[in-house]
């Protein structure tokens, strides 16, 4: 049958076949068995090698340090900074940095030393968590609320303002002793369980993770460059396209970044030749757009990732953004927008579309596509049983783990026993064992996490896509009973080990051995989160966080902050906006809209990455970082595409890899002299 042919229409009932699950199937058809052209164009990028090496050696020792004493203080600056990190960044640059050190030195790296650089510089600790944490048991929306006064001391000491800004202190001990244990015992969890789901999804039911080569591509270009035995016109051309990405990067980091970071720390005011994190228009769009969040990301990295990514991914957020555009007024003409008011930025414009209608329509829209996701799931294992594909594929499993590294089947079993027991078992200890909650916690470790896991797993493994359900966290803990603020600080065992599974199969591509990756979070983890305790304190003592020194601190963090007093109001007892944002009809329009937007697609076929752009973008699309990924997406597909035809979609990976390899060298090099300027300042002398 060919792509687009019969297979991708409902066909109703075949007479004589007909069961009570045939409308079901029927429903899920175009999504398991009908081809999707642009899935099989990422699926085929790159081929699974037939040899596999260990790529943890001296070299990754020597990178833990680098990654340590470089990568977590430039994550956490930057982060601060622009809200972004430096995240791919800080893996590219930590993978050239050692190849051109390795050329120097007459020493070759393989594909496999090069990922596993490459993934220990992506378990960096973004963002700070305790750096959060003493911004907002401090806020104005934690102090007017009363929560601050309620605030245990393993989340946060008491009278902070009198303290010294240093997490390095016995007053802060409970609270760094509590991340600690969610740390490892999350990391610990991941690594195990994700690779269980991997050998899952892709040994058994050889799903095609179309996603994973993009990553993958950027390592080979410069593996081809330290090996001289790969000196061919392929590898010739892709070194090119990641020479050009990182000139691009590193003059848009110098323009968008270092100026920025540079000028605050030797000038004082702080220059931006392009608003960081966003410009806002929503002010001077209200009158034809109320209630309407407008803006631009000036970052070039969303156009990069708008033409690497899937088109028709982001041809359907796209759309959702158009509908949030044309939904906002008509809502707000309605009477159901009261909390908006004339005059309000983009960040007050979400926090009060949110109360008002998008929080109940978003839970709606998330579990209409969990259960899509599940939908999926069963019709595919139904069907490979119905065609007699279920038979045992042991020897080749056998095979590919005898190249790969294995782990025993019993160590999943295992390994999450522990996992959810030690959380459950930490929780119930902190909340006094309350009945209600304790519940709540065999949920989430019995029934949710599980489910969520192998969900996104084979999402992942289909359409490259993550699923979850937000505030199920937070409409579980109002449903236990409990009063108080405790439980929302409570480790509980939520989580999703369904992402995970593309970093194996990134490994598998690059002929990584597994064993490589258990290697490297067993040395490297816990120095990571040394050094990010350390950095975090040094970073809080150079300024107060938020300051103007750190603009989308000042952007953003106070919006964070009414979030979460508005989540945590709601089990006080008292009135609460966040009980309010709760809406029975919201959440069956939410879920009813995604439904018919799955049903109309899928009945007449519609790509898959269109699908679920569309759906997720219909809980309130901002416009900032979609309009450039849109951009981005008709410059590579009505331009590039047609002028390099094919290999244009092997080219851009690799150009999106230099790109972010060029603002991460120069990001680096700006936060390195921030660190001289500040430390030098603040000396006694």
């Amino acid at each position: 049958m060919k792509p687009g042919g019969e297979a991708r229409r409902f066909k109703g009932p075949v007479p004589g076949e007909w069961n009570p699950m045939t409308i079901f199937d029927n429903l899920f058809r175009r999504r398991v068995k009908g081809p999707d052209k642009e899935l099989e164009e990422f699926r085929q990028l790159l081929e699974v090698p037939d040899t596999f090496e260990d790529g943890f050696n001296l070299t990754s020792l020597i990178g833990t340090l680098f990654v340590a004493l470089v990568m977590v203080p430039g994550a956490l600056y930057m982060g601060l900074v622009a809200g972004v990190g430096i995240g791919g960044a800080a893996q590219w640059v930590t993978v050239l940095l050692f190849v051109e050190v390795a050329k120097r030195a007459n020493v070759k790296m393989s594909r496999a030393q090069l990922f596993i650089l490459f993934y220990m510089s992506g378990m960096v600790m973004g963002g700070g968590p305790l750096l959060w944490t003493q911004f907002w048991v401090r806020s104005d929306a934690a102090v007017s609320t009363g929560i601050a006064d309620m605030i245990p001391n393993w989340v946060a000491p008491p009278n902070l303002d009198e303290a010294p800004r240093s997490f390095l202190s016995k007053a802060w001990l409970p609270a760094v002793g509590l991340l600690l244990f969610q740390q490892i015992m999350g990391r610990f969890s991941s690594t195990v369980l994700g690779y269980g789901l991997f050998r899952l999804t892709s040994d058994i039911e050889r799903l095609p993770f179309p996603m994973a080569p993009i990553g993958a591509q950027g390592i080979l270009a410069i593996s081809e460059q330290v090996d001289g035995s790969a000196k061919t016109a392929g590898s010739s051309v892709r070194w090119r396209m990641f020479c050009v990405g990182t000139g691009i990067g590193m003059i848009f980091g110098l323009v968008y970044m270092a100026v920025p970071t540079l000028s605050g720390a030797f000038f004082g005011p702080t220059l931006m030749l392009f608003k960081i994190p966003f410009a806002d228009f929503t002010p001077y769009t209200q009158d034809f757009l109320p209630a309407t969040a407008t803006g631009l990301s000036f970052d070039m990295g969303n156009f990069i990732l708008g033409m690497t990514l899937p088109f028709f991914s982001m041809v359907g957020s796209f759309i959702g953004l158009i509908f949030t555009f044309i939904m906002n007024p008509l809502l707000y003409k309605a009477g159901m927008m009261q909390t908006w008011e004339r005059g309000d930025t983009t960040v007050l414009t979400l926090f009060a579309n949110n109360i008002d209608f998008y929080f109940s329509f978003q839970i709606g829209i998330s579990l209409a596509i969990a259960f899509y996701g599940i939908g999926v799931a069963f019709m595919t294992v139904r069907r490979s049983r119905k065609a007699g594909k279920a038979h045992d594929h042991k020897a080749r499993i056998d095979e590919l783990s005898k190249k790969r590294g294995h782990m025993p089947s019993w160590l999943f079993f295992v390994t999450y026993a522990i996992s959810c027991t030690g959380y459950i078992l930490l929780s119930g200890w902190l909340i006094d064992w309350h009945p209600g909650v304790m519940l709540v916690l065999f949920f989430f470790g019995f029934l949710y996490t599980p489910l969520i896991s192998y969900v996104t797993a084979r999402l992942e493994g289909l359409a490259g896509q993550v699923i979850e359900i937000p505030f199920i966290t937070e409409l579980a803990f109002i449903l236990s009973g409990y009063k108080g603020v405790k439980i929302w600080f409570l480790p509980i065992p939520k989580s999703n080990y369904g992402i995970e599974v593309v970093n194996y199969k990134q490994a598998e591509l690059l002929g990584c051995k597994f064993s490589s990756i258990w290697k490297a979070q067993f040395f490297l983890f816990p120095v990571v989160i040394l050094s990010t305790l350390f950095f975090s304190s040094f970073i809080w003592g150079l300024a107060e966080i938020p300051s103007a020194v750190y603009p989308f601190t000042m952007e953003i963090w106070d919006l964070n902050a009414k979030n979460a007093c508005l989540l945590y109001s709601a089990t006080l007892g008292e009135y609460s906006q966040f009980t309010e944002a709760l809406g029975f009809g919201r959440f069956i329009a939410g879920f009813g809209s995604a439904a018919v937007l799955m049903s109309v697609l899928g009945w007449f076929g519609a790509p898959t990455m269109l699908f679920f752009g569309c759906v997720r973008g219909f809980g309130q699309t901002a416009p900032h970082s979609v309009i450039p990924n849109f951009i981005g997406a008709l410059v590579g597909k009505f331009y590039f595409e047609k002028k390099y035809g094919a290999e244009w979609r092997r080219m851009i990976p690799v150009v999106s890899s230099g790109f972010f390899v060029g603002t991460g060298l120069v990001s680096m090099l700006a936060v390195g002299l921030v660190f001289l300027v500040k430390s030098v300042s603040t000396m006694a002398y």
